[in-house]
């Protein structure tokens, strides 16, 4: 049985040391409660930080959030998913420089059995996989952003359609990446919601394409 053990906080600003953000019923809880462990992450019992960069309005809105620097798998995913889904629950005093960066590291740890006797070098190459799986990713949508453009070579999409099909994107994978933008605009993060719709788009599927039109431009 797999244990989430706790994620910790500790604020970076690159502003100075004016008076923080803060979140309302504290940053710490709100992730404890708001976590989900991430299904490849928590099958290869990887752990780690992750930093996440992002900046405040006067609303207490997130924006401009992203992975300052990661681990390489979905725990990069959560932790950014948790940092937007805080929008609108910040407290931002009035001397707050709202285009200061602020960077927040979230420690990600599993305590289990299993993950006791796993090996550094198994978790390394668990890692490695799965940043080759977004290597393949990324040349995937490189094709459709050029066939948009109309500089694709006609001759390479039925490799492209080999990756999408080894990698295990198909109509029903797609399906879940809207189905988890849907719910990040139902959460307040309109940022998430269009990379996942624009994930789909250059999966070289049109499904998303209505959403991309209506929450996307």
């Amino acid at each position: 049985m797999y244990k989430i053990l706790t994620a910790l906080f500790m604020f970076f600003s690159l502003s100075g040391l004016a008076q923080q953000p803060t979140l309302k019923g504290g940053l710490a809880s709100f992730v404890k409660i708001n976590t989900i462990y991430p299904k490849y992450s928590l099958a290869n019992c990887i752990q780690g930080t992750v930093n996440i960069g992002f900046k405040l309005n006067a609303k207490g809105e997130v924006y401009a959030s992203s992975v300052k620097k990661g681990i390489g798998t979905d725990l990069d995913d959560e932790a950014l998913r948790l940092i937007r889904m805080s929008s609108k629950k910040w407290d931002v005093p009035t001397s707050h420089d709202t285009t200061s960066l602020l960077v927040v590291p979230i420690n990600f740890a599993l305590n289990s059995q299993d993950c006791n006797s796993t090996s550094v070098r198994d978790i390394a190459l668990a890692i490695k996989n799965y940043k080759d799986e977004e290597e393949l990713i990324k040349v995937i949508k490189n094709f459709y952003q050029n066939k948009e453009k109309g500089i694709a070579k006609a001759e390479d999409e039925p490799r492209i359609t080999r990756i999408k099909t080894d990698l295990g994107i198909d109509d029903e994978y797609l399906e879940s990446r809207i189905n988890a933008g849907l719910k990040k605009i139902k959460q307040g993060d309109k940022q998430g919601a269009c990379e996942d719709f624009n994930f789909v788009k250059y999966m070289g599927s049109g499904k998303a394409n209505d959403l991309l039109s209506k929450h996307c431009n």
